[in-house]
């Protein structure tokens, strides 16, 4: 049976073997070339006349068939033997290309002498060949019985195919000859018919087969007898003909006479009812199957195909045989599955070194698709008018570019199995990207030129294919990330580097469409690996502050501040919280990423506040200027001789000026005493150098990136700490200078200086104490911020020494001879601080003392001056008068000077004679407090 899943044909319905089927071919073949359809009747032509048939064929320098499929010739080899071809007549050839025996042969031709003797003039056109040859062949002609009978039921088999099952003219059910042959040929099955002269069945068998035989479409009878014309069993006689033409020692070789075979075979278009079209769709389908059973080695044959292919395109348009297109759907579907199976992956079909035959399968394909598109159009079925060729090349870059992906991922898992202890070290999602790459470009280069010629943008489609398929991996690799590692910043700098390149390509590729490649770039959707890198680098940058946020709460708990337990100058707690920066810092450049300068301000953001947070809980609780200057007792006038207390305080101890301070512990015990104070700022003063330290090894570690002068490289700075730490070191310094004046000494300054006598209460012993608190200053204090808490002292020192003269409370009187002593303690406390010309300079000791200098020259002037002079600086320029001038108390604005009226009363307040009090009682009614 033909098998016809490799077969457009279709089957016959009927047991009858390959070579039973070439040889009714060749005897139709013999008996068409002894009458050729032009008309001649058939002739009695000897077999003896080898010589002159050899002359007959025809052997030109190179067959024009040949040449216009494409098909190089073969060179010959030069042989003497008897199979020749240079030697072989054209009916030779045939014989030999058919494989038909020489004994066949002879008796095929006996057999056709008998029916030129017996019907001379007879068209072979108007016989039924097996019928005749049945009633001139007897049991004699051939080996023996059985051969015979099998030779038998062979032609009785053509005739039932050709006259029952596969009939030209269709069988009309009211006639009764069908059923007369069907049970004729089961009859004969069991036995032999009788093909005698005078044998009666086959006197019935000859009427009934003609009966059918010669029926015509309308009805009519014809001398023309249909017996080998139906298809498809014409197709498969025809077939095994085309079949000659391919070297019988080479089955992928067409043999050179190829025109000489051809003109042979189409004399028997009259018995089997072949036109050119059919011929072309024949001949088509037997180039093809040879290619491919043939192990598609022979390139020139799909060339040949390729060239068919265009007569049977331009046949379409004149066909309106619906049995033409049936078989031409039937074909060109067989054709069109074999191609789409190649075309589908033609990343394994086709390489560098045949892409040629990419090419031809393409165009056969787009062809035969083509082709089918308009026969469904012609025959009723509905389809959308696409354009086919587009359509299907776009199906098959994005078809066997997946495969190919999934191919090479596939051999990566595997490599990557087999060699456990040799693995690479690159993820295996970098060396697919690298990889995709590589397939992008063989793509663009080796693929994408074949392809442009259905599809304009074969390459933006292979790439943005490429994109998608990697898309899936990294995506789920993605969804795998806890956490920030090395490997997955190496396949997200991968995959975005693939993308790069796949997006130009696609650009590129695209650039005279109609939008430009939007429409290919759409379909890409972003990886966005930059975001998920700086989502991850942020999610690391968080877990990192969170921790050192933990750190500092913690261990600020446990840190004393005790200069004597920690031996440099530095708090143990900022050395740790500076350490975990600088390694976060090292940490953050050493990630292989891109966008450091992008993400460093939001680190350095973090670690700032991180540490802007330790300053501000190093300072805390260490006091401020306010916290300690005592509240100025309410104006009264004085009262020589007084016992109350000088300054109004919320929390001073109660200390007679013998006693020194409790809380001036000079060991540090106290957690706020004046060592622990210094120390704070020196830790406060040694972080801001280290952060300088810090910013120059970013600013270097940026320029071993390559980065340095990124826009964004220059926001990486402490401004916050930096600027706690200034406000920090100010605030502990008036802290320190505010708690030695007015609170460790202040029960030798509030509590004794000038209190009763002037002369026995004279400032000595506080410049004794604080020359004592002084040197621990200088010792403990860095030298870069020494000076500055020197001058706070000196500042709270002459603010103190201010108070007790002009707020001291009404226990302390001055007259004018007290000047002298004053301005003598004043120069001593003011020589304290410039030490002989080595401690603060006299410029700096000049600058802070004028203001104090100026209210000490009001203690040197008379009461009526003094008076004078607050008229002055309360009237203005206004002549009022004195029944009429009652100014209010001014008010205390802390800023003390000769010129303002506040200080002039409280000097007036402490003058100790009849003249200021009688002018503070009559002007402010200011009682005297006793």
């Amino acid at each position: 049976m033909i098998n016809s899943s490799m077969d457009p044909f279709g089957e016959l319905g009927v047991d009858i073997s390959p070579s039973e089927l070439r040889e009714i071919a060749y005897e139709i073949l013999v008996g068409a070339c002894r009458s050729s359809a032009s008309g001649k009747r058939l002739t009695y032509v000897s077999s003896s006349n080898s010589k002159e048939r050899s002359q007959q064929v025809q052997r030109s320098a190179a067959s024009k068939v040949k040449k216009a499929l494409g098909l190089k010739s073969k060179k010959k080899k030069k042989s003497g033997g008897e199979d020749d071809p240079d030697r072989k007549s054209a009916g030779e050839l045939m014989r030999v290309q058919m494989r038909v025996s020489e004994q066949t042969d002879s008796r095929v031709r006996r057999g056709f002498l008998r029916l030129a003797a017996g019907q001379l003039g007879r068209r072979i056109e108007s016989m039924v060949l097996p019928l005749e040859l049945l009633q001139h062949f007897r049991s004699s002609d051939f080996t023996g019985e059985q051969e015979y009978e099998a030779w038998q039921r062979r032609n009785l088999k053509i005739l039932e195919v050709g006259l029952l099952i596969h009939p030209h003219v269709p069988l009309d059910k009211s006639l009764t000859a069908p059923q007369r042959l069907r049970h004729i040929l089961r009859a004969a099955s069991d036995k032999p018919i009788d093909t005698g002269k005078h044998s009666e069945s086959m006197l019935v068998l000859c009427n009934i087969v003609t009966s059918l035989a010669c029926r015509s479409c309308d009805g009519s009878t014809s001398d023309i007898c249909h017996w080998a014309d139906g298809i498809p069993l014409n197709l498969h006689l025809y077939k095994i003909l085309i079949e000659a033409c391919f070297d019988v020692n080479d089955e992928t070789s067409v043999v050179e006479e190829l025109d000489d075979v051809l003109d042979q075979v189409k004399k028997t278009w009259g018995i089997l009812g072949i036109d050119q079209m059919f011929h072309n769709l024949c001949f088509l389908w037997v180039l093809f199957h040879h290619y491919v059973a043939t192990g598609e080695t022979e390139n020139d044959l799909l060339f040949a195909v390729d060239h068919m292919m265009v007569e049977v395109v331009e046949d379409v348009n004149l066909a309106h045989d619906p049995k033409y297109s049936k078989i031409l759907s039937s074909t060109l579907k067989l054709i069109l599955d074999w191609a789409e199976k190649r075309l589908g992956l033609y990343h394994e079909f086709f390489h560098r070194v045949n892409i040629d035959v990419m090419q031809s399968v393409l165009t056969i394909e787009v062809s035969a698709a083509t082709v089918l598109v308009d026969i469904t159009h012609e025959y009723g079925k509905k389809m959308k008018e696409v354009d086919v060729a587009c359509s299907r090349v776009d199906a098959h870059i994005r078809s066997s570019v997946c495969n190919t992906f999934s191919e090479e991922r596939e051999k990566l898992i595997a490599s990557r199995k087999s060699s456990k202890n040799h693995q690479s070290h690159l993820p295996l999602l970098c060396v697919l990207a690298q990889n995709v790459c590589d397939i992008a470009f063989n793509e663009k280069e080796i693929y994408s030129p074949i392809l442009k010629r259905w599809h304009p943008h074969a390459t933006s489609v292979a790439v943005a294919t490429l994109h998608a398929c990697y898309a899936k991996e990294l995506k789920k690799f993605v969804s795998n990330i806890n956490e920030l590692n090395p490997e997955a910043i190496q396949v997200l700098l991968a995959a975005e580097k693939l993308e790069k390149d796949l997006v130009e390509m696609a650009v590129a590729d695209s650039l005279d469409s109609e939008d430009g490649g939007k429409s290919t770039i759409q379909e890409m959707a972003p990886y966005e690996a930059q975001a998920v890198i700086t989502n991850l680098v942020k999610s690391w940058i968080q877990t990192r502050l969170d921790r050192l946020r933990e750190w500092v709460d913690r261990n600020l708990q446990q840190e004393d501040w005790n200069p004597q337990v920690n031996k440099g100058r530095f708090a143990p707690s900022a050395v740790e919280v500076l350490r975990i920066i600088d390694e976060t810092l090292e940490a953050f450049f050493l990630l292989p990423i891109p966008m450091h300068p992008v993400l460093l301000p939001e680190l350095i953001g973090g670690l700032d506040k991180c540490l802007q947070k330790y300053i501000i809980k190093a300072k805390s609780g260490c006091g401020s200027r306010v916290s300690f200057i005592p509240s100025l007792p309410a104006l009264t006038r004085c009262a020589t001789g007084s016992k109350f207390r000088a300054f109004k305080r919320k929390d001073w101890s109660i200390l007679g000026p013998g006693r020194k301070s409790q809380v001036s512990n000079r060991d540090g015990d106290d957690s706020f005493s004046v060592p622990r104070q210094c120390f704070r700022i020196n830790t406060l003063y040694n972080i801001r150098k280290e952060l300088e330290s810090l910013e120059r090894r970013m600013v270097a570690n940026l320029k071993n990136s390559g980065l340095a002068h990124d826009e964004n490289a220059g926001n990486g700075n402490f401004s916050l700490s930096v600027a706690s730490i200034a406000e920090g070191i100010r605030e502990l310094s008036e802290a320190i200078a505010y708690k030695v004046v007015f609170h460790d000494l202040s029960y030798l300054l509030g509590d004794y200086l000038y209190l009763g006598e002037v002369s026995s209460s004279r400032i000595e012993p506080f410049l004794e104490e604080l020359e004592q608190n002084l040197e621990i200053i200088s010792v403990t204090v860095h030298d870069r911020v020494r000076t500055r808490v020197i001058i706070d002292v000196m500042k709270a020192s002459f603010e103190g020494f201010l108070l007790v003269l002009l707020a001291g409370g009404p226990s302390r009187a001055f007259s004018m001879q007290d000047a002298r002593m004053i301005d003598e303690d004043f120069k001593a406390l003011s020589d304290l601080f410039w030490s002989n010309g080595d401690g603060l300079p006299a410029d700096v000791i000049d600058k802070v003392s004028a203001a104090v200098k100026g209210v000490l020259s009001l203690f040197e002037t008379g009461t009526e001056s003094l008076v004078e002079q607050f008229k002055h600086a309360t009237r203005g320029g206004d002549e009022v008068s004195a029944a009429k001038w009652r100014p209010p108390l001014p008010p205390t604005t802390g800023q003390w000077s000769a010129n303002d009226p506040n200080t002039i009363v409280r000097v007036l307040c402490h003058r100790n004679d009849k003249m200021a009090s009688k002018f503070l009682k009559k002007t402010f009614d200011m009682p005297k407090k006793t």
